[in-house]
Formats: C-alpha cells, structure tokens, sequence
C-alpha cells in the first residue's frame, strides 16, 4: 500500500520547532505540497482523473510557481464527483481507517477517513502546548477533560488519541476523561478529580466551554483553587472573549494557557494558537491601522495561528484559503471554505517593524520569549454563509457576540444567540436576534432589554460601517428585533450542537 509518511522522528520535529528559521519552513512546505502531488497523482485514482481531465502532465509540474497553477479541488468538484475508494491511496479502504463526518452545516454531510497519521501530527501541537507550562517540566500530574461531542465529529476522538499518543509517548503522568458535552459530568469531574491534580486542562467548542465556567460556581466549582488551562476549537472569538474566561477562572497567562485550534473534519487539526500569534492578534487588537494591514478591512476578528509545514500547507486565491495535506483522501490544492490569508514569520515581522513593535520586547514582558517559533501563519474568519444579510450588507455574529458577554447582560445570558432576516407585513427587512437567557432566568427586565437593544445597535454603527450608513437613512426600521428564550430552548438552543449563530 501506498501511503505518504513523514520521515521525520517525532523528537527531531519537537526539537526543530523554535530552531528552524521562516525560510526553512518556506523550503519545506514546497517541497511536501509538490511530493504530494506526484504522489497523489501516481497513486490516488480520482486525483489522476481529476489532472487527466484538466490536461496536466505531472511531469511538467517542477517548481513552485508550477505547483500554483494547478486547479484547485473541493467537496463540489472533486469529493462529490468520485466514489469514496477512489479518492483513497490505492483506491481502495482495505486498511485501518477512523473515519469522522462533517457536520452537514452547509449541505449533506461527508465522511472523512483518516489514519494514525494525523492522531500524531495532533500530538505534537498537544505536546507543544504542555511544555509551555511549568508544571509539565516539573513531571506533576495532569487532569484533561475533554468537552467535544464524542460522536461522529472529529474533535473529541482526535483530541482523545492525541493526548493518548503523547501520555505514552513520554510516559507522562496525564489522565484522561471523556464526558462529551454532558456538563453534569464535566461539573464531577472538576469537583471530584481536578483536586488530585497540579493542572486541569478544559477542552471544548468556545460558547460549551463559556457555559461551563459560567454555572461552575452554583455546582460549587471554585477555580481559585484549580490551575486551569483552556483548549478550544471549532469556531473564532474575540480577545475579548479571551479576557471574559481567563477573569472567571483566574487563568494565569492567557499566552500560555489558552489556545485555538483550527481543524477540520477533512484532515484533522491544521493549525494552532501559540503565544506569539496571540500577542501579535492583541496588539492588532489595540492598533487598528495594524488590525487592517494584517487581516485586511473586515468587520470581524480572525483566528490567527500558525501551522507545521511538514504536515500541511497553505496558500490563499482570492481571499480563499486553500490547502496541501496528506490523509487517507489526500488534498491537492484544496479549498476548504473558509477565507483568510497566510504569511511566512517573516513578512509578519516585517508588518510589526512598521510600527515599531519590537516583538521579542513584546514577548520578553508576556513572559513568553522560551515559546517563540518561526513556522508561518494563517489567519481564518468566518465564511460568508456565517453571516446574514440586511438591505444586501453583511451582519456578522462577531458584533452581537461582543455584546452579549459583557456585564451586566452576562449576568442573565448565556451568550448565545441565533441572527435571521426576516420581513414585517409591509415587507420590509428586518434583522431578528434570538437570544438565550441563562438557566433559572425567566426574562430580562424590560429597562435591561432597552439597554442590551441600544449598546447592539452601538456596537453595530460603531464596527460596521454599511449598518452605520444604514441606520443613518432608515433610523428605526433598521433597528433589530431581540426575542429572549428559555435556557436550552429546543428551537434554537438544543444542547449537544453546534451553536447555529445564523439561521438562512
């Protein structure tokens, strides 16, 4: 059987991570992207077709910029078109698979084979993450709660083999439990275990974890005496979010002990938070003119992450991101969905050298000067299906989220909420927020529902400058209309989901 394997040691690639310089991790993503295609295209049936059909000889296709001009696959193009053996090395299934599935959000769900490969290319972000902490030096023992839907999805069986390969890889005293989304469990865990522990790492979709923390202390969960780090995934969030869990649960570093990751279903966990791209994303945060030069004028706040050339590559067309990576279905020039842009380390140090920012200074005051790396980065936010429209601008959730968690609303909500357009008997648009309020709340009052609906439309005129212009001309009919429900209400806030934060 054919299948494309990384020759590199486990160790040399821990080792390499902060030696390597950027040009390093330039050289070798294009070397793997155009291994791969010669593989794939050798190898993999549906891949062969797909080049045949576009009349590309891979003979021809030597260098970089050869490798740029090859058509890009995706779901509709290439997946959907070719049975699922066909895609696979060999064409055929006839070997140890896991397979997990998409979550069908934007049509019928895929299911996505994967091999012990990239279980361990997880591991070694795990691995990253535990040895920027002092307790992982000091070999003192680690509770991981995993929170991720422990189903079909990726994200709870991924996380539990990463963690899994890496405890016994070093033969290091880190204990695993898997509640899924049963907050019950999670809330037994934290009293029951977390105390036998010198840190407990919390793992989870952003607005689940959110949730946890904020009923912890009616189940009697004090974090002051749990030394807490957080894991996320599945979804973007503000630093302002950031701020809002790492205050609840007394986080020490937010550059250390928090971390996104971005992954997906179709081949696994792509890229990662490490504290450099946190720092640079807070400083963007606080310098809009940086803001814009680094994630362009958008409206919303991007994950920023940075990723192992040796596992997968990046590239952007068009505001697109399109990736190289190997799997069981290995990806050639692939367009997963989701829009953003990419840079080596070095042109974004060249951004933050324009403005005078002297980042290892910036890094030396975090406390996190031992974790910096060169591997280059990719920023994601979300796709345009994650967004709706009125009188044709775009909302996106980002603007009401901001809102929603910070007092005194986050008192009575839980800071979730699903946005839709809809029209009035006159057939007008209007923009419709539904909003769930925390458990045991059974309205909010009528001054605080006037408060929330004013700081919205604020944060809206004040981030978004076609709402600003929209609201200049129709005032009040561009005022949205804010409906409250019950706690875990089934018509938008079934648990054990994803949050749909738009509704088409």
């Amino acid at each position: 059987m054919i299948f494309f394997k990384n020759t590199f040691k486990t160790e040399k690639i821990i080792n390499s991570i902060n030696k390597k310089k950027s040009d390093y991790w330039s050289l070798e993503q294009r070397k793997l992207s155009l291994r791969l295609f010669h593989l794939a295209s050798l190898y993999v049936p549906a891949y062969k077709k797909f080049i045949k059909s576009k009349k590309i000889n891979p003979s021809s296709i030597r260098k970089w910029s050869d490798f740029k001009k090859i058509p890009c696959i995706s779901k509709n193009n290439y997946l959907k078109q070719n049975s699922l053996n066909k895609l696979c090395w060999d064409g055929h299934l006839n070997k140890p698979l896991v397979f997990t599935s998409t979550s069908g959000s934007t049509g019928e769900p895929f299911y996505f084979p994967r091999q012990h490969q990239l279980d361990w290319q997880y591991s070694i972000i795990i691995e990253h993450f535990l040895r920027n902490n002092k307790y992982f030096k000091k070999n003192q023992p680690i509770l991981v709660i995993i929170g991720f839907g422990m189903g079909v999805w990726i994200g709870g069986l991924i996380t539990y083999k990463a963690f899994e390969i890496v405890a016994h890889r070093l033969n290091f005293p880190l204990s695993i439990i898997t509640p899924g989304i049963n907050k019950q469990e999670i809330f037994k865990a934290l009293k029951n275990l977390a105390p036998y522990y010198k840190q407990v790492i919390l793992i989870g979709y952003p607005p689940f974890i959110k949730d946890v923390i904020d009923e912890a202390q009616k189940e009697g969960i004090d974090f002051k005496k749990i030394n807490l780090r957080l894991i996320f995934a599945a979804e973007a969030f503000t630093e302002e979010f950031r701020d809002y869990l790492i205050n609840k649960t007394n986080i020490k570093n937010r550059y250390l002990d928090t971390m996104n990751i971005y992954g997906t279903a179709d081949i696994g966990a792509m890229a990662f938070e490490t504290p450099l791209s946190i720092l640079i994303r807070t400083l963007a945060s606080k310098n809009k003119n940086l803001f814009n030069d680094i994630f362009g004028r958008i409206n919303k706040t991007p994950t920023l992450a940075q990723y192992n050339p040796l596992f997968i590559g990046f590239e952007t067309e068009n505001g697109d991101i399109i990736l190289t990576g190997n799997n069981a279905i290995p990806l050639i020039r692939y367009k997963v969905g989701d829009h953003g842009g990419v840079y080596s380390y070095d042109e974004m140090i060249e951004i933050l050298n324009r403005y005078g920012i002297d980042i290892f200074l910036e890094a030396k005051k975090a406390d996190i000067a031992h974790t910096l790396n060169e591997f280059p980065f990719v920023f994601v936010f979300e796709r345009d299906d994650f967004s709706t429209t009125l009188y044709g601008l775009q909302v996106y959730p980002e603007t009401i989220r901001e809102v929603l968690i910070k007092s005194p609303f986050n008192d009575y909500l839980t800071g979730k909420f699903t946005m839709l357009t809809k029209f009035n008997q006159k057939q007008d648009q209007y923009l419709e927020i539904n909003i769930e309020l925390k458990k045991n709340i059974q309205s909010l009052p009528y001054l605080q529902k006037k408060h929330l609906l004013k700081r919205i439309v604020q944060n809206l005129r004040e981030k978004n400058s076609e709402y600003r212009e929209l609201f200049n001309h129709l005032k009040n009919r561009a005022l949205p209309k804010l409906v409250f429900w019950p706690y875990e209400h089934p018509e938008f806030f079934r648990p054990g989901i994803k949050q749909k934060w738009v509704k088409k």
